[in-house]
């Protein structure tokens, strides 16, 4: 399908089947689902529709033969061998099959299969395609009957230019009549062919070969820009290797990636893609997840740690635990997502569908008016007249028209899903476009999410080393976050940890151990100085740092303080220059949070925007809805879980998150790589996107108004007609593939 004007044939014709519901049809994914309610249409006639319009129909995931394919419904056989690029999670659900209403397990509803011309076509070179081979045939039939005109007489030449007219108009007026019989006459295949057939009444032949050899062209040009404009979603497809060395018995055997279960184990070598989701059993590499999250530093991962499908191990082999099914890891949830957003069409898009319907037999009104009008009222000539209305009706085509927005909303979604921000439709990037505050959540939103050491303070002349190390070997068996920011600071520092025994947790105050055979602990610093080891001075030197919203505890032996550590879950460090890239974008920033009013300033004070504290839930929710008030909308930006009654009450919810469930299912749109510049992204990514849109309804009715007066004057013709309404789409389209080169991360 090359334009939305495809799938509006598509979806009409299957609509208006008995016990069809529900339809969707996703011209950029290829991809038609549907409710049928049992016992009413079979799903030959379906297959049969969807034939007759000229396009072919396959099972999704299932092979694609060189003839046109059945439709397969759910519990029938599909062969799974050659999956198309875009079939993510080709699982149905056979339970319900033919006997309830159909469902699509991992997309929500319906039988679903692939629509498209010819299942033969995918991949090939314009010239291999039966458009073009249409093209060529067509071109060759004209150019034969220009040399028989030239070669013999002006009257053989013209029954040439019909017998050439008539072959390429065929398959055309096959589909325009298909249309017809399913309820949409108004469509370019019948325009084309009352158009051409009329060329021929009116003894204007030539030029009706003409039109149709420039039609074809224009179908192949727009079926080239179409399947650009897919390539983008099917490079995340190719992502994922197609095998996968999965570990059985002792041995390795290469085995289909889309075969692995939750719970094997997989080799994945230095070099390798990571087949599946999974956790890392054994094994420590530098992980690129550039391909899933845009993210372009290498991560060093070990055991314990997750890896996504797509991901590439850049250092040395792992082994792999697979956590995630093919139909359900990170990429397949993406695709999923971008495919589906297809169908969340924006307003603006809506509109002009709404407007087509009326458009289109508004023109052919006035194409019979300008027809019938000049000659009945004027004397004028009817040949010249009806030529004049003839090129109306290919001039008033509204496929550019159609195509503007779909092929925007196509290309933002697919240029943000390869950066790592996803925005689930064409309402979603509508709404970001016109967002003019940002609430942010601020644990692990603006902040990492674990606390930090930030402060190493030594008491009564005790070297830092040591403070680090009698902290580390007291905290050397505890889960805490605290305890675990202590190691990791001693780690970083080189410190190791003395050795320590009878650890045990006192509730609410610390953690007593014996380092070195005295007893020694790490505990708040109300504790120590009950305790008589932390003097004055220690306590306002405490006391500052907790002013500046750090976590303060203090390591000390009996009746001696050894140092204090400050620890606070630090900004992330793009932070406070997302704000400053917000608000040279104008829009106004505040963090939204239920910390204490001591910690949300130092960490607001820091990053430079306005903030709200110790809110609870409901707080958060009467705090949006306080700034939707106001002019623009909000855009909340949260974790995706405490923060979903924010996230639902905003006009654009944005979860983060490196793949999680949460981020790609909660929110309206998400942010995979979980860096804070990554907003400001979204945001100038949806406001090119409408920007894009509305250069492209221009473009597409400037041409029209144009060559609407040219033609009425006479200026132009019936080869002009249609080489404008071609042109146009083909332009509008080319237009929205600028959007996959943008770079949301960019300032321009």
């Amino acid at each position: 399908m090359d334009c939305a004007a495809c799938g509006a044939k598509v979806r009409g014709a299957v609509e208006r089947l008995p016990g069809v519901a529900r339809v969707d049809v996703m011209v950029m994914g290829e991809r038609l689902t549907l409710d049928l309610a049992p016992g009413t249409t079979p799903p030959e006639r379906i297959e049969g529709a969807v034939k007759a319009l000229g396009y072919g129909i396959a099972p999704r995931g299932a092979a694609r033969p060189k003839g046109l394919k059945a439709f397969v419904l759910p519990g029938q056989a599909a062969a799974p061998e050659a999956a198309p690029a875009t079939a993510v999670g080709a699982s149905l659900d056979a339970g319900h099959g033919q006997a309830g209403h159909v469902h699509q397990a991992d997309a929500g509803h319906g039988a679903s299969g692939h629509v498209h011309d010819d299942p033969a076509d995918r991949g090939r070179p314009w010239w291999r395609t039966s458009k073009g081979q249409l093209v060529i045939l067509t071109g060759l039939l004209l150019a034969m009957a220009w040399g028989f005109e030239l070669l013999t007489s002006a009257e053989t030449g013209r029954w040439a230019f019909v017998l050439a007219t008539l072959v390429g108009l065929t398959p055309v007026a096959r589909r325009a009549f298909a249309a017809a019989r399913a309820g949409q006459p108004f469509t370019i295949e019948m325009l084309m062919t009352v158009a051409a057939l009329g060329a021929l009444v009116i003894d204007a032949a030539e030029e009706a070969a003409l039109v149709v050899f420039l039609f074809a062209v224009g179908e192949v040009l727009e079926g080239v820009a179409a399947s650009r404009a897919r390539a983008g979603i099917r490079a995340l497809a190719a992502l994922v290797p197609k095998t996968a060395l999965l570990e059985m018995g002792g041995t390795t055997r290469e085995v289909p990636a889309e075969s692995l279960a939750i719970g094997q184990v997989v080799l994945v070598r230095p070099g390798d893609r990571v087949p599946a989701d999974g956790t890392i059993l054994e094994g420590t590499s530098g992980i690129d997840e550039s391909p899933v999250t845009g993210e372009s530093v290498p991560k060093t991962k070990g055991p314990g740690e997750d890896v996504y499908a797509g991901s590439i191990n850049a250092e040395a082999a792992l082994r792999v635990t697979v956590t995630r099914a093919a139909e359900d890891n990170t990429i397949a949830r993406i695709i999923r997502l971008v495919e589906e957003a297809e169908s969340a069409r924006a307003p603006t898009e809506r509109f002009i569908d709404r407007f087509s319907r009326v458009y289109m037999p508004a023109v052919c009104a006035v194409a019979l008016l300008v027809i019938v009008v000049p000659p009945l009222l004027f004397g004028e000539p009817w040949g010249t007249w009806v030529y004049r209305g003839l090129a109306l009706l290919l001039i008033g085509c509204p496929c550019a028209l159609v195509i503007s927005v779909p092929a925007s909303i196509a290309s933002a979604l697919a240029s943000g899903a390869r950066r790592g921000v996803l925005m689930k439709g064409g309402a979603v990037i509508e709404a970001a476009a016109r967002v003019t505050r940002v609430a942010f959540d601020k644990t692990g939103t603006l902040t990492v999410g674990r606390p930090a050491v930030t402060d190493v303070v030594p008491l009564g002349g005790t070297p830092g080393a040591e403070v680090l190390a009698v902290a580390a070997a007291v905290e050397a068996g505890s889960s805490h976050p605290l305890a675990q920011a202590i190691r990791a600071r001693a780690e970083t520092e080189g410190v190791s940890a003395l050795p320590s025994s009878d650890a045990r947790a006192l509730v609410g105050q610390g953690v007593e151990a014996r380092v070195g055979g005295a007893l020694a602990w790490v505990a708040s610093p109300r504790f120590a100085a009950e305790a008589r080891a932390l003097d004055g001075d220690g306590l306002r030197r405490a006391s500052a740092l907790e002013e500046e919203g750090k976590t303060v505890v203090v390591a000390f032996r009996e009746g001696r303080a050894l140092g204090l550590l400050a620890l606070r879950d630090e900004p992330r460090p793009d932070a406070a220059r997302a704000v400053a890239e917000l608000r040279r974008l104008g829009v106004s920033a505040v963090m939204l949070t239920g910390d204490n009013r001591r910690t949300a300033q130092a960490i607001a004070g820091g990053l430079g925007l306005d903030h709200e504290a110790e809110l609870m839930p409901e707080d958060k929710v009467a705090a949006i809805r306080a700034m939707t008030g106001g002019a623009g909308g909000v855009m909340m930006v949260g974790d995706g879980i405490n923060d979903a009654p924010a996230l639902a009450q905003a006009s654009v919810g944005v979860a983060m998150g490196e793949g999680t469930d949460v981020a790609l299912e909660t929110a309206d749109a998400a942010v995979l790589r979980s860096r804070v510049t990554d907003v400001p992204g979204l945001i100038r990514l949806a406001r090119a996107a409408m920007g894009n849109i509305r250069q492209n309804v221009a473009l597409a009715l400037g041409l029209k108004a144009v060559f609407l007066v040219t033609t009425v004057l006479g200026v132009t013709g019936l080869w002009i007609a249609i080489l404008a309404d071609t042109g146009a789409t083909v332009l509008v389209t080319l237009n929205a593939l600028r959007l996959l080169a943008f770079d949301p991360s960019r300032e321009r």
